[in-house]
This record gives structure tokens, C-alpha cells and sequence, in this order.
């Protein structure tokens, strides 16, 4: 289905070990009630991908395709939205404005002049700033984004959409977040960040929970339970999402696999090492939403013991991924963020190693996120060789 390329994979040697609850199955259930009462929300489709269950020679391959997520584009409109109504609700308290701001409250401006008051701030590589921008935007608060230098104009433009101020960092993505930091703190500003640091906890734990209405309305869609997951890394916050919420419905049972561009592999480089590990240099992967250097605390906590194996992939092999997904009728449109676990998965199941690691054979059920849509068209008519809606 796509070529052989070299690919790394690495089994957890500290999966199943007991750690801490990084999400606490109560804060899931007050997220995923308040962002399902939100305009717009809609569960999205569960795809089922039969020509990839063929090649890898399993049961069945599903794909949630999160290409319509609240307009946004991406899985990434579940968090960061969420995470800035919560910080304006404990903020106003704070200030002695309202104790329990509700959503609809925000959204309709009956705290509007408080709200304007507050300004919220992110790093981002794209899909995580449009979500803070469009939660900002909808619940009343300032904003600015920053983007490091590689991020495309596409994406700018795009979050710059939402009433964003866009901020350029020299650098990469983890060069834009500590340069976000700093800016809140010289200016009275928010972080509203999907990664976490040591000190900087809350908010990210929002963003995550966020994101387990994701892996949530999956488990109902796929119907019997998985037997594996394969889910992108980035700076893990949503492969750490997944594998505390198909915990949470299914047990130990389902094995979580982490995928990652191999030039942006922190996860994997840290499970090598046993602990958190930043990988230096450019980034330099065409998966721009996965180019993260520095794993998350919060993540990490939970995938060093909840992931059941490492994968990183070549930037090759998610193109090939990305054409193959938009050839099958009806096509699937997905970002060039979206395929590293297709990609990890049809590698692996022909990699004698890899597929006996893992227990892939033809009773396997493969439940894959394809975490986004083509959020900049133009990098994806480049890599594809058509525009999302010639398909």
C-alpha cells in the first residue's frame, strides 16, 4: 500500500507499571459534558479503512477523521478552546466578578467588559493557536499567538482569522513557546498551552481532557474494543489523552502505539532514555503539527507507562500515506499531521519484528486518529497533487 522506508520502533519496557492519574476520569466527564452543550459540536466519523486492514493483515483498520472538527480542522478546537473558557471562569472568580461563569454567559458577552480585560497566549505550530484564537474570540478574551519561523502563512492566516495577533519567533516550536511564557509573564498575560512544564500544569491538564472527547466518541463508534491504537506523539499530549481514555473504557487490554516524525522523536527518544528527553536542532519534518523537541510533563507521565511501544517515521512515508487516504472512494482528506500512525502501522505489520511486538495477526481490530484535515490547502495540493476539494 506504501513503499518500505526505514522506520524506528521501540517497545515500552516500563509499560503497565504503576504510576500516577495525570486525568482524573472526573475532569473528562465536566469536559466532555460542557464542550458537547457548545453550538456546533457534532461527533466525528469513524472511517473505515479496509484496503489498509488488508495490507497490514488485520481484522479491521478504523480511522477518526477529525478534518471537520467544529470548522477548525483539527482535533486541536476540543482543548484549547475548552482550556481558555475554564481559565476565563477561574480568572473572573479570581476577580471577584462572577463565582460560576457559564459558557453560554461568555459567549453571549454578559461579562464582556471583564473578559476584555484578560489576554490569553499560545506557541503554536497551527491547529493548537486557531483553537486558543477561536475560544478567545468566542468567550470575549485578547489574544496572541506565536508561531516559530517555519510555520506556514496558511496557518498565520488561519488563526489570524479568529481576531489573533500573530507573533513571529526566530526558531522552532519550543524556541516559540518559552518566548510565549515570557511575554505573559513581562505582560499579565495567560498561557493557554497544550504542553507542560514543571510549575505549569492546570491548564495543559484542561487541554487534555479536552481531547479525551476525541478518544471517547471513538470507543463508542468502534464498537468492540480495539486490540491497538495508533496515535501521533508531538509533545504527547494527545497520545497521553488516548491511552488514559481507552484505560478508562476498555482496560489494559489495548495496546497504545506512539507515532512520531523521525526527525522530531522526543517520545521515543525519551522511553529509550527513561525519562524526558529533548531532542535538539532544526525539527525539520513536514508533519509541522508533530515538530516538538521537548516532550510534555503531564504527557510523559502518563505514556511512560501507558504506551505500549514507540514508532517514528519518515516524512516520505506520511506523504505516501496522505495520497493513498485521498485516492480511496469517498477520498479522506488528511493533513500531513494526521497519517504517522497509518504509516507506523503498515510499516510495522510487514517488519517480521515489529508485528510479533506487537501481536498484529488477522484477528487484530487497529483503531487510527487522523488528528487533521488539510489545515493550510496549499501544503497540501503541494504534497498530494490536488487540492482538498478537487478530490
Amino acid at each position: 500500500m506504501i513503499p518500505t522506508t526505514p522506520f524506528r520502533f521501540l517497545v515500552n519496557r516500563r509499560h503497565g507499571t504503576p504510576g500516577v492519574v495525570v486525568l482524573p476520569d472526573s475532569g473528562f466527564r465536566r469536559a466532555k459534558e460542557e464542550i458537547a452543550s457548545w453550538p456546533g459540536y457534532a461527533p466525528t466519523p469513524l472511517v473505515d479503512l479496509p484496503d489498509a486492514a488488508t495490507a497490514a493483515r488485520v481484522a479491521r483498520v478504523a480511522y477518526k477523521d477529525e478534518g471537520g472538527r467544529f470548522g477548525l480542522g483539527s482535533f486541536k478546537a476540543l482543548g484549547g478552546a475548552y482550556a481558555v473558557m475554564r481559565l476565563l471562569q477561574a480568572e473572573l472568580a479570581r476577580r471577584g466578578v462572577v463565582n460560576a461563569a457559564t459558557a453560554a454567559e461568555l459567549m453571549d458577552g454578559t461579562h464582556k467588559e471583564a473578559t476584555r480585560a484578560i489576554t490569553v497566549c499560545c506557541a503554536t505550530d497551527g491547529n493548537h493557536g486557531r483553537s486558543v484564537a477561536w475560544g478567545a474570540q468566542r468567550f470575549g478574551a485578547g489574544c496572541v499567538i506565536f508561531v516559530h519561523e517555519h510555520v506556514s502563512q496558511g496557518r498565520r492566516d488561519a488563526i489570524a482569522k479568529w481576531g489573533a495577533e500573530i507573533r513571529v519567533v526566530p526558531g522552532n516550536y519550543d524556541d516559540a513557546v518559552r518566548e510565549a511564557q515570557k511575554q505573559a509573564d513581562a505582560n499579565g498575560w495567560f498561557v493557554v498551552s497544550d504542553t507542560s512544564y514543571p510549575g505549569y500544569t492546570e491548564v495543559p491538564r484542561d487541554v487534555m481532557q479536552g481531547y479525551r472527547v476525541m478518544a471517547d466518541e471513538a470507543a463508542d463508534q468502534f464498537g468492540a474494543a480495539p486490540t491497538h491504537v495508533f496515535i501521533q506523539g508531538g509533545v504527547g499530549g494527545v497520545a497521553a489523552a488516548v491511552s488514559s481514555q481507552m484505560r478508562s473504557r476498555f482496560g489494559t487490554a489495548v495496546k497504545v502505539i506512539v507515532a512520531e516524525p523521525d526527525k522530531a522523536a522526543c517520545l521515543l527518544a525519551s522511553a529509550e532514555a527513561g525519562q524526558p528527553t529533548t531532542v535538539e536542532g532544526d525539527l525539520d519534518t513536514l508533519m509541522a503539527g508533530l515538530a516538538c523537541g521537548e516532550p510534555s510533563l503531564l504527557a510523559w507521565q502518563e505514556l511512560e507507562r501507558g504506551a505500549f511501544a514507540f514508532a517514528a517515521v519518515t516524512d516520505g512515508s506520511a506523504v505516501d500515506c496522505m495520497k493513498v487516504l485521498a485516492a480511496r472512494q469517498p477520498p479522506v482528506v488528511a493533513g500531513e499531521s494526521a497519517v504517522a500512525g497509518l504509516a507506523a502501522l503498515l510499516l510495522a505489520a510487514r517488519e517480521p519484528f515489529a508485528r510479533t511486538a506487537l501481536g498484529l495477526d488477522e484477528t487484530s481490530r487497529v483503531l487510527l486518529f487522523g488528528t487533521e484535515g488539510a489545515t493550510d490547502p496549499e501544503v497540501y495540493a503541494r504534497l498530494v497533487g490536488h487540492t482538498p476539494s478537487s478530490n
